[in-house]
């Protein structure tokens, strides 16, 4: 490498070399009369890689994302490298170089955080060794979901739930079903005021209802889901629409007619009204009750026709009508029910229904006043 001659200088710097090789140096001395000797021998220290540096965090909101790491300590630094991925296995891609080692962020304008996004940082250093860093994973979670408070009636249904306090919160959709499992759900409120978490429903009609949260990326979550209950007044009692399944008011001296809010009571199945002292007609909102099995109202004073509307009520096995004022035809959807006639689940005799009866009935009709009807008409169909 050289020949020193100045026996105090015991030291030698060189300008080309590369720690990342090993290098043997040996000193071999030589005196006046050519004799030599060569010492041992001994090798650079290796360059180790450099110190890896891990990401610390990856913040965003609606303008940008930013990636943090650890500043390097090494003195042969020469850059940082971005890389990102779309898995923890996925092929690296560069997103930045930077040469400042005292720089340790980098923003992004271009992000999709609820896409799985890894970033790691590549350390290079002057010998071109590099290390990598472990992965970073981003993945924006679904916003928190609203809770659903109890439905509250009052000249409506008042629904209202929790506020959302998600930095990237778009909107509120509130949903409304006629099934407890949400299926077939319709629309009925959106906002995208983070403070408006009550709305006020009108219409009296048992539904279920749900929240539906939505964020700035797309992501979604869902409330717990509630009933829009509310009570229906009959001869001055309330009866919860939800939990009202039998109604029985067999023998209780009630006067007037039924009420056409009785149709409200959508959870019905089994309808007894018999041994009172009703009059007027039978409502036409009695077509509401789709649950019902009986309906009871005989021994009454009932007038007026039977209306088309209970051919609704196609899981209607038992109705007894008997011992009435009924009057008029018998309308042809009552063979629309699912009554077995011959077992005397059907009761309309003692009325005054006319001729011609459907011929699904006419066996089982009884006897009627026919005093008042026009015995010259047929029955068509």
């Amino acid at each position: 490498v050289t020949v020193i001659t100045d026996q105090s200088t015991t030291s030698h710097s060189l300008t080309e070399y590369d720690p990342t090789h090993e290098n043997w140096f040996k000193v071999k001395v030589t005196d006046f009369w050519e004799q030599n000797s060569t010492g041992s021998g001994m090798t650079n220290s290796l360059n180790n890689q450099p110190t890896p540096v891990n990401v610390t965090s990856v913040t965003y909101d609606l303008e940008s994302m930013t990636i943090t790491w650890v500043q390097s300590s090494d003195n042969d630094f020469v850059s940082y490298e971005l890389l990102q991925s779309d898995s923890e296995d996925g092929t690296y891609t560069s997103v930045t170089v930077i040469t400042d080692q005292s720089t340790t962020s980098h923003s992004l304008t271009e992000y999709d955080p609820s896409q799985e996004r890894w970033y790691w940082i590549r350390v290079t250093d002057y010998w071109s060794l590099t290390t990598i860093s472990n992965g970073y994973m981003v993945l924006d979670s679904s916003p928190i979901p609203s809770v659903l408070y109890p439905i509250v009636y009052s000249d409506g249904f008042q629904i209202s739930w929790s506020l959302n306090n998600d930095d990237d919160f778009v909107s509120y959709k509130l949903f409304e079903s006629l099934s407890e499992d949400m299926s077939n759900q319709t629309l009925v409120y959106e906002t995208d005021s983070r403070t408006d978490t009550t709305y006020l429903i009108t219409i009296e009609v048992l539904k279920y209802y749900q929240i539906r949260i939505e964020d700035y990326w797309g992501l979604q979550s869902i409330s717990n889901i509630e009933v829009g209950d509310y009570e229906a007044e009959l001869w001055g009692e309330d009866y919860s629409v939800l939990n009202t399944t039998v109604l029985n008011l067999g023998g209780n001296q009630l006067t007037g007619s039924i009420p056409p809010e009785i149709g409200n009571l959508t959870n019905l199945t089994k309808l007894y009204l018999f041994n009172n002292d009703l009059t007027g007609s039978i409502p036409s909102e009695i077509g509401n009750l789709t649950n019902l099995t009986v309906m009871s109202f005989y021994n009454n004073e009932f007038s007026g026709s039977i209306p088309s509307e209970i051919g609704n009520l196609t899981n209607l096995t038992k109705l007894y009508l008997f011992n009435n004022q009924l009057t008029g035809e018998i309308p042809v959807s009552i063979c629309d029910l699912d009554i077995n006639f011959s077992l005397g689940w059907l009761g309309i005799s003692n009325n005054q229904l006319c001729p011609p009866y459907p011929p699904c009935i006419e066996d089982y009709v009884g006897s009627q006043d026919t005093s008042n009807c026009d015995t010259t008409l047929s029955y068509s169909y």
